[in-house]
């Protein structure tokens, strides 16, 4: 299982699970290739975007574990 956090780094986000773009791309989020999402977490990143941080792990780990859970 792949346990997201507010201080995860987008950048491993999407190294691990890279299903999740969408999400972020849906939210406003377009510079997921930018070099700052390699270092920004993702309270920041909410931060910067006025984006409620805790609905959004909501949804990102729910499609990170998707496959995983059995």
């Amino acid at each position: 299982m792949i346990e997201i956090t507010k201080d995860t780094i987008i950048g491993d986000i999407l190294d691990v699970a890279p299903q999740t773009a969408p999400i972020f791309m849906s939210i406003g989020m377009h510079c997921l290739g930018c070099p700052s999402s390699r270092g920004e977490t993702v309270e920041e990143a909410c931060a910067v975007h006025g984006i409620d941080c805790d609905k959004l792990l909501e949804l990102v780990n729910e499609e990170a574990n998707k496959n995983t859970e059995q």
